[in-house]
C-alpha cells in the first residue's frame, strides 16, 4: 500500500493499461436494405445479400421500400444459434454471436429470391440448403457460390 501512494504516477498508468487490455473489440453493426429492386434492375433483393461479419457484429434489416421482411431460415442456421422472425415493414437488428452461416429470407417474396446469407467468423463448412420455393433455391446457390469462393 505504501508503495502506490509513492508512486501514484505507475499505479495509475498501470490500471490505465489494465483496463485498456481488459477491453473487447468493439462490435460493428452492419446494414442490410430490403428493396423491389436494386441499381442493376435485379427485383425483391436484400442489399448486400451476402455479407461477412465477426462474431458480436449486428446487422440491421431496414425496410426501405414496404412489403419486406426478414427472418431466419430454421435448416440454415448453426448449432446453437437463435433465429429471428421480423414483421412486415419493421426494422430489425439482429445479434450474431455463434460462428457459421445463416441463412435468411423476405418470407412473402421467397419464391421470387429475396434470400441472403450471412457468414460469421471462418466456418470450416458451408452449409446444407433446405428446399426453398421458386428462385429462393437459385439465389442461394448463387451465395453459397460466393462465400465457397
Amino acid at each position: 500500500m505504501r508503495h502506490s501512494m509513492r508512486h501514484p504516477k505507475r499505479l495509475a498508468t498501470a490500471l490505465a493499461l489494465a483496463t485498456l487490455t481488459a477491453t473487447p473489440a468493439l462490435a460493428e453493426t452492419h446494414l442490410v436494405q430490403m428493396l423491389n429492386r436494386d441499381a442493376a434492375g435485379n427485383m425483391m433483393v436484400f442489399e448486400p445479400a451476402y455479407l461477412e461479419i465477426a462474431p458480436g457484429d449486428s446487422v440491421t434489416f431496414v425496410p426501405t421500400e414496404r412489403s419486406h421482411n426478414a427472418e431466419s431460415m430454421d435448416d440454415m442456421l448453426p448449432q446453437g444459434a437463435k433465429g429471428w422472425t421480423g414483421k412486415r415493414d419493421e426494422e430489425i437488428t439482429v445479434s450474431f454471436d455463434v460462428p457459421g452461416y445463416y441463412g435468411y429470407k423476405c418470407k412473402p417474396h421467397e419464391a421470387m429470391g429475396m434470400v441472403g446469407l450471412i457468414r460469421v467468423g471462418d466456418p470450416e463448412t458451408l452449409p446444407e440448403v433446405g428446399k426453398l420455393r421458386g428462385k429462393g433455391d437459385d439465389r442461394m446457390q448463387e451465395l453459397l457460390a460466393q462465400a465457397g469462393a
